[in-house]
């Protein structure tokens, strides 16, 4: 395989990431590649500050397989760099590769295409406060893991983009799919009744277009565990009773909530009004993730009875 050069201008990023890690006492220095450099010889340069390498390119994460340098795959590029850094944190958390707690150096190319140019430092016990692999890994005993980070990165996509520049919230139900069908009704006419599963595989670039197109219409996407969709326009009928959520929160946050907990499902509620996204299980938010151009951040919640209509 063929190597991207370690131009003096990347060594001298490295040199400095490297002090600044020293500085601040970081974990870890984070590269979002693009190019399958010699990572061995980055991590050389870095000397004993760990290097973590996240990216969604094939040849680039053989290249880091090849080199024995942790390595954060990513599905799918992210338009921002902001939002793949952030993705990027997250999956580092959920494969036991960085904590809640670790300060990191971020390293990427923001100004310039082929050209590493910025540095960041950033404190995951601010950015990520409270949220650890053992949460992640408790998701994961419903739904796997690939098929979670799948809808995730949808619904964040979704929150902070929206459609035709106006804002838009919906609702994934992930796992139990067969369960959730019996509990839920069809509102409008399922677009994805008739497609054979090829055809509904979310990770396919084309089903995730339609996916956005169609986030407009009233009601769930139901998605399965393997990662296809089930159904669309889904209107829930599990009972709200024994709730408990945050102030502000309307009907479909009170859906998503009671279907994870009725049955046994993850939830992924995007907040029309504000971007927001929510990871709901057993009835309670486990994870919150602000719209991507700020960080991604745990909150204390006050509570209400159900009402609103967000």
């Amino acid at each position: 395989m063929k190597r991207a050069e370690l131009t003096p201008q990347l060594i001298g990023m490295l040199a400095a990431a490297r002090t600044v890690a020293e500085d601040v006492r970081a974990q870890a220095v984070l590269l979002l590649a693009d190019a399958p450099f010699d990572f061995a010889e980055m991590q050389r340069q870095l000397k004993k500050v760990r290097l973590v390498v996240a990216t969604d390119k094939p040849d680039v994460q053989n290249a880091v397989k090849e080199d024995n340098v942790d390595l954060v795959p990513l599905l799918n590029e992210p338009e921002t760099r902001q939002l793949q850094l952030s993705l990027a944190l997250l999956e580092a958390i959920a494969d036991d590769l960085l904590r809640s707690g670790d300060c990191i150096v971020a390293i990427y190319t923001l100004y310039e295409r082929d050209r590493i140019d910025t540095i960041s430092v950033i404190n995951l016990a601010e950015h990520l406060a409270r949220l650890t692999a053992r949460d992640l890994q408790r998701l994961e005993t419903q739904v796997p893991l690939d098929t979670l980070r799948t809808v995730v990165d949808l619904a964040v996509e979704i929150g902070r983009e929206g459609r035709e520049g106006k804002p838009v919230g919906a609702l994934f139900v992930v796992g139990n799919h067969r369960k959730i069908m019996q509990l839920s009704h069809e509102q409008v006419h399922d677009p994805f009744r008739g497609y054979g599963k090829k055809e509904r595989l979310l990770r396919s670039p084309r089903v995730r277009e339609s996916i956005k197109e169609l986030a407009q219409i009233d009601g769930a996407f139901i998605i399965t565990a393997d990662g296809y969709v089930q159904a669309a326009g889904r209107i829930l009928d599990a009972p709200a009773t024994g709730l408990t959520l945050s102030k502000g929160l309307g009907a479909r946050h009170w859906a998503a909530a009671a279907i994870s907990k009725v049955a046994n499902c993850i939830a992924v509620a995007i907040s029309e009004s504000t971007g927001t996204v929510r990871i709901f299980q057993d009835g309670i938010v486990v994870l919150r993730i602000e719209p991507m151009d700020r960080a991604m951040k745990w909150f204390d919640f006050d509570t209400e009875p159900p009402g609103g209509s967000d």
